[in-house]
């Protein structure tokens, strides 16, 4: 087992005191006023950001984006807020047989065949007109409101 899987392990019955203790020590200063599991968590996500890496900057501020588009909308973002990289692979089931596409420079490759939008291969692989997107399972009915919300 490595270092880190021992270290993780540990946290799973550490005691909330000595939980606190690792949070000093992991984060250099005192740990805030939140309940073990919410200690456990963070410290466990610190340890492995410090092994593999952490997000990237970009990430980071597109996250810190859609925090303020939340706050502000009081809703759940958008389409338009997604962008999908290049090589991206979308699967969708559909009446018992799994399709997939691939996201590529300059739009979206199904069955060796390239494709502008994916209502498009929707389309194709349905026979019907349908939102590529929501086929997908990329966007939710209009109206779509969450239940909860998680402020990060």
């Amino acid at each position: 087992m490595s270092d880190l899987e021992t270290r993780l392990s540990e946290l799973v019955t550490m005691p909330p005191a000595q939980l606190r203790s690792m949070w000093r020590d992991v984060f250099r200063k005192p740990a805030p006023e939140i309940p073990p599991n919410l200690l456990r968590c963070s410290i466990a996500l610190r340890l492995q950001e410090r092994v593999h890496g952490g997000l990237t900057p970009a990430v980071k501020k597109q996250i810190a984006r859609m925090q303020k588009q939340l706050a502000k909308s009081n809703g759940a973002g958008t389409l338009s807020d997604i962008a999908l990289k290049p090589g991206t692979r979308l699967v969708r089931s559909w009446k018992g047989q799994s399709y997939h596409v691939l996201v590529s420079d300059d739009g979206f490759e199904y069955d060796g065949r390239q494709f502008r939008s994916l209502s498009q291969n929707a389309d194709e692989i349905t026979g019907a007109h349908w939102s590529g997107p929501r086929f997908f399972g990329l966007k939710k009915r209009s109206g779509f409101k969450p239940k909860a919300l998680i402020n990060v």
